[in-house]
């Protein structure tokens, strides 16, 4: 029988992960290499169709069924030209002239025209958080990708809803961008577009900012919405996350470089005020195994002790059993049944002195419009830093359980 076993083992949980982001990367890069090379190549057709379309227009004045057909070829050599600029985008071939742009002004400006577009059914809400640096972006391509989001925010509300635009300064630390080659850390701006809508199915949102790829019935739309913006912010040196839910909506987030980026802090590392006290003990509930081994890492190095659990139900089961702790961190949306929001609900009706911390890669706004948590709830927004989550469980264990609703905060909803 075997004594002894010579060896060892390496986690390569994060390997594998960085490895999928360089796969989709580069699918991406290969499929914006071509349609970079047909964009170009169609140009210069169109270029000639143009230009004829045009002189048979000035020779045909005096024949209106001539000058007609020659109205309709230009129309449609100009629908061709606007579709080969959103796969130049995509492809991050387009001529941008970046410049420091107010992001509260220049959304300030297109809200007229996006109540137009929109239409009475949908409610736009715009908040900004404190204020935001200058993003140094080109701000016509901006205009143009906002204006694509909201447009796809009013068709999956098919019925009317709430559309939120939230402007919020915002840093991606080294933590963060290890799991995007391609992204630098540094200070960002950052803009969120929220919607109440039908939602997009999970397995299509690893497909959605692929050109030609949409969800919705044919004819109804290119596929190059989104792929446009995700490459414009590519190329302007940024970022861009999606979360969408079945039933309950989407926010895609675009994080722009700032126009006078300063250096991050070098030291990340909280107060000691800041770090755990004896013997606390967090139950954290998060569905995304490596989200959940990430922030059992980060609380262990707070000092912290850790229950874990996948899911709402199972979570409730535990403490039903009795477990001991002394804060429930939880995801807001999960599957299995049970939102964060109710498991808290349920958990404060076993324990009603429980304090607990809400986390969601949705805004606190997306969320308040959704109705999915109440005015004044405790949120640590995803992606966080460590400094940030040692600040909101401290808020949140320093709190007073009695009277509260669960995680909330009587005094300001956290916009982290």
């Amino acid at each position: 029988r075997a004594l002894r076993l010579i060896g060892g083992i390496v986690d390569i949980s994060a390997q594998i992960e960085l490895e999928e982001q360089l796969h989709q990367a580069q699918r991406l890069e290969s499929i914006g290499q071509l349609t970079g090379g047909v964009a170009h190549d169609f140009n210069n057709l169109l270029t000639v169709i143009l230009g004829n379309a045009e002189l048979l227009q000035e020779l045909g004045q005096d024949r209106p069924a001539l000058a007609d057909l020659a109205s309709m070829i230009r129309n449609a050599a100009q629908r061709g030209a606007d579709l080969t600029q959103r796969l130049l985008a995509f492809a991050r071939r387009q001529a941008l002239a970046p410049q420091p742009v107010a992001l509260e002004a220049l959304v300030q400006g297109l809200l007229p025209m996006l109540r137009r577009s929109l239409g009475e059914t949908v409610e736009i809400e715009l908040a900004v958080d404190g204020a935001p640096d200058a993003a140094l972006v080109d701000p016509a391509q901006l205009e143009s990708a906002l204006l694509n989001l909201c447009i796809n925010a009013r068709d999956a509300m098919s019925e009317g809803g709430k559309l939120c635009i939230e402007i919020a300064s915002a840093e991606l630390d080294a933590d963060y961008t290890t799991h995007y080659p391609e992204l630098v850390p540094g200070q960002f701006v950052r803009v969120a577009v929220s919607d109440t809508g039908c939602g997009i199915p999970p397995e299509h949102l690893a497909r959605v900012f692929e050109p030609f790829f949409t969800t919705k019935e044919r004819g109804k739309g290119t596929g190059l919405g989104l792929p446009m913006v995700y490459g414009f912010v590519k190329q302007s040196r940024g970022h861009v996350t999606l979360y969408s839910e079945c039933g309950r909506g989407t926010v895609v987030k675009l994080y722009l470089p700032v126009a006078d980026a300063r250096p991050l802090p070098k030291s990340e590392v909280p107060d000691e005020a800041l770090n755990a006290r004896a013997g606390e003990t967090v139950f954290l509930v998060e569905d995304d195994p490596m989200v959940r081994e990430f922030a059992r890492t980060q609380l262990r190095s707070l000092g912290y002790r850790t229950i874990e659990a996948g899911s709402g139900p199972e979570a409730l089961e535990r403490i039903r059993s009795g477990l001991a702790f002394d804060l429930l961190f939880t995801d807001v949306v999960m599957p299995g049944g049970m939102t964060g929001v109710e498991l808290a609900a349920a958990a404060r009706a076993l324990r009603p002195e429980l304090r607990v911390l809400f986390t969601s890669g949705y805004t606190a706004n997306a969320l308040l419009v959704q109705g999915r948590i109440p005015p004044g709830t405790l949120l640590l927004g995803k992606p966080y830093r460590r400094a940030d989550l040692a600040r909101h469980l401290r808020r949140a264990l320093a709190k007073s359980a009695a009277g509260a609703l669960p995680g909330t905060d009587p005094e300001r909803t956290s916009q982290a």
